[in-house]
C-alpha cells in the first residue's frame, strides 16, 4: 500500500510536471504566434508604407523628368540632318560655311506680320512678281517731276511682254492705277535687265503707303504689298555723302575692309550701303560693328536665290542670266533708298577710294567740283590700279596686323600707267536728285538733258584702285604715295577698330 501511495504520489507529481511543461509548451507556442502575428502585421504595414513612397516618387520623378526634357528637348533630327544643330528648320545665312546659325528662342512668340490694307507687307528686297518673270526690289516715292511717282527698281527677264499694273495702298483701301516700265539698255545681252517700273499717284491716292506690282486686273487678290520708301522729303538731309557698294560677294579681306571703311570715314562720308550676298564670319564681325555704331547699312542681296547670276560682266565669257552677281539694279536701288537721305552717294567698290589732291575731304572738294563744272552733272573720277603684285614698300609697314586676313594698302604704292585707247572703269560721286539711270561706270540718264557726267582732272582728284592685278613685267610703275597723307589718322584709327573686334590684341 505504501508502494501504492508512493507510486500514486509520485504519478500525480509528475502529472503536474507534465501539465505545468504542457501549460509552459503552449504558452510558449501561443507567445511565438503572437509574436509571428506581430511580425507578418507590422512587415505588412511596412511594406504598405515602402510602396505608397515607390509610387510617389515614381510620379515625382516622372514629372520632373518631363519638366526637363521639355525645357532641354532638342527636336527629332530628320534621316540627313546634322546631329550639330538645335533647330530644326535653321534660317538661310547670307555668310560662308563658317558662321554659325544664331541661338533662336523657341518658347517666344513671334509678333504678328504687319498688314496694309488687310494684306501683308513684304520688306524683302528681292520680290517675285506672281508667275512672272519679274523681281521687285525697292519702291520709292519721286517728287522731281508735275505729278508725284513711285518709281519701282525691279528686274525683268527681257523677252517677257507684260502689262503691269499698280495697286497702291492709300488710307486703308486699294487705289490702282497703270504702270509704265522701262529696261535698261545696260543689260549687256543677259537674258534679265534691270528696269524701272512707274505708278502715277492720282488726285484720290497723295501719298500711298504701300504698293504691289501685278499684271492682273484688281479683281484678283493682291497677296503682298511692299512699302514705298521716301514719303517724306526731310528739310536737311541726314547724310552729307553715302557710299553705295555694290555687290558684296565671297568676301574675306577683313583688314582692306577695315582700312577703307576708316578710310571713308576719314574722306568725310556718313553712311556706307552694301548689298551683301555673303562674307566670311571675320568680315561679318566687322560689319556688325560698323552696323552697330550706324555707319553701315546692310541690304541682304538674295537675288541669286531667284536668278542665276554671272561672274562676269560679259555674256560670252560668264555664263549667267543676270550681269554681274545683280550688281546693276542694286545701283540704282541705292540711289533711290538714299535720293532725300543723302546730298552725294559715291557708287564706287570697297578696294576703291576717290581721293582729292588739292584737299583731304569730299566736304571741301565737292563744292569745288561744282564751283568748277556746274550742279547738273556727276562727277567722273579717273581710276589708277595699285597692284598687290607689286613690290610693297614698308615704312608702313605694321607687325600687329600681319595675322588679319587682306592687305596693307599702305605698302602698295606704285600703280599701273594709264593706257589711253582702252576703256577707263572709272566711278562716280553725284546728288542723287539727278540721276533716272545708273550704271557701273557712270550714269545712263539724268533728269537734264545733255551730259549725264564730266570727267574731274587728274591733277584735282583721281580714284586708288587697290587690287590684285597681273601687269606685263616690262611695265614701268609710277610712284604715288599720296595715300601716306592719311596715314597719320589711318593707321591708329584702323587698329583701334581691330582691337574692339578681337583681331589683335590692345
Amino acid at each position: 500500500m505504501l508502494i501504492n501511495s508512493v507510486a500514486m504520489f509520485s504519478k500525480g507529481k509528475c502529472d503536474v510536471k507534465y501539465n505545468r511543461l504542457k501549460s509552459e509548451s503552449e504558452a510558449k507556442a501561443f507567445n511565438k504566434r503572437i509574436c509571428a502575428l506581430k511580425i507578418f502585421y507590422f512587415s505588412a504595414i511596412l511594406f504598405v508604407f515602402v510602396f505608397i513612397i515607390f509610387i510617389y516618387m515614381q510620379d515625382y520623378f516622372k514629372t520632373s523628368n518631363a519638366k526637363f526634357k521639355a525645357h532641354n528637348a532638342k527636336p527629332i533630327m530628320q534621316k540627313n540632318e546634322s546631329k550639330d544643330t538645335d533647330l530644326p528648320n535653321p534660317p538661310p545665312s547670307t555668310h560662308l560655311p563658317s558662321v554659325q546659325t544664331p541661338h533662336v528662342d523657341h518658347t517666344s512668340t513671334s509678333p504678328p506680320a504687319p498688314k496694309a490694307c488687310g494684306v501683308q507687307v513684304k520688306d524683302s528686297p528681292v520680290i517675285k512678281v506672281g508667275n512672272l518673270h519679274t523681281y521687285v526690289i525697292g519702291s520709292y516715292m519721286d517728287y522731281r517731276f508735275r505729278e508725284k511717282q513711285i518709281k519701282t527698281i525691279a528686274i525683268i527677264r527681257r523677252q517677257e511682254q507684260v502689262k503691269y499694273r499698280c495697286v497702291m495702298c492709300c488710307e486703308g483701301r486699294n487705289v490702282t492705277s497703270p504702270a509704265e516700265y522701262i529696261i535698261h539698255s545696260d543689260h549687256f545681252g543677259f537674258e534679265y535687265g534691270t528696269a524701272t517700273i512707274t505708278c502715277h499717284i492720282s488726285s484720290p491716292c497723295s501719298k500711298p503707303t504701300h504698293v504691289a506690282i501685278t499684271a492682273r486686273e484688281i479683281s484678283e487678290s493682291i497677296t503682298s504689298f511692299q512699302p514705298v520708301r521716301n514719303r517724306d522729303v526731310p528739310a536737311v538731309f541726314p547724310f552729307e555723302f553715302t557710299i553705295c557698294i555694290s555687290v558684296m560677294y565671297d568676301y574675306k579681306n577683313v583688314l582692306n575692309l577695315v582700312e577703307s571703311m576708316e578710310m571713308f570715314r576719314l574722306l568725310g562720308a556718313q553712311r556706307v550701303a552694301i548689298y551683301k550676298t555673303n562674307c566670311d564670319s571675320d568680315t561679318q564681325k566687322v560689319l556688325d560693328y560698323y552696323v552697330k555704331r550706324g555707319f553701315v547699312e546692310i541690304i541682304p542681296w538674295t537675288i541669286k536665290k531667284h536668278i542665276n547670276v554671272s561672274s562676269g560682266w560679259r555674256k560670252d565669257l560668264s555664263s549667267g542670266q543676270l550681269h554681274y552677281y545683280g550688281q546693276i539694279p542694286a545701283l540704282n536701288d541705292c540711289i533711290y533708298r538714299y535720293m532725300y537721305q543723302s546730298h552725294y552717294v559715291a557708287l564706287h567698290d570697297i578696294d576703291e577710294l576717290i581721293l582729292p589732291l588739292k584737299v583731304k575731304t569730299w566736304t571741301e572738294l565737292l563744292p569745288e567740283l561744282e564751283r568748277i563744272y556746274g550742279t547738273t552733272v556727276g562727277f567722273e573720277f579717273e581710276n589708277n590700279v595699285f597692284s598687290f603684285n607689286a613690290k610693297p614698300h614698308m615704312e608702313y609697314k605694321q607687325d600687329k596686323w600681319k595675322n588679319v586676313p587682306g592687305w596693307n594698302i599702305l605698302n602698295y604704292i606704285e600703280r599701273i600707267p594709264i593706257n589711253p585707247s582702252a576703256f577707263n572703269n572709272y566711278k562716280v560721286i553725284v546728288s542723287p536728285r539727278l540721276v533716272l539711270k545708273a550704271t557701273v561706270h557712270g550714269l545712263l540718264e539724268t533728269v537734264n538733258p545733255g551730259s549725264t557726267t564730266v570727267r574731274v582732272s587728274n591733277s584735282i582728284a583721281r580714284m586708288y584702285h587697290s587690287k590684285n592685278f597681273i601687269y606685263p613685267q616690262n611695265t614701268n610703275l609710277i610712284r604715288d604715295d599720296h595715300l601716306w597723307d592719311y596715314a597719320k589718322d589711318l593707321i591708329p584709327a584702323v587698329s583701334k577698330v581691330l582691337q574692339d573686334c578681337g583681331f589683335i590684341e590692345a
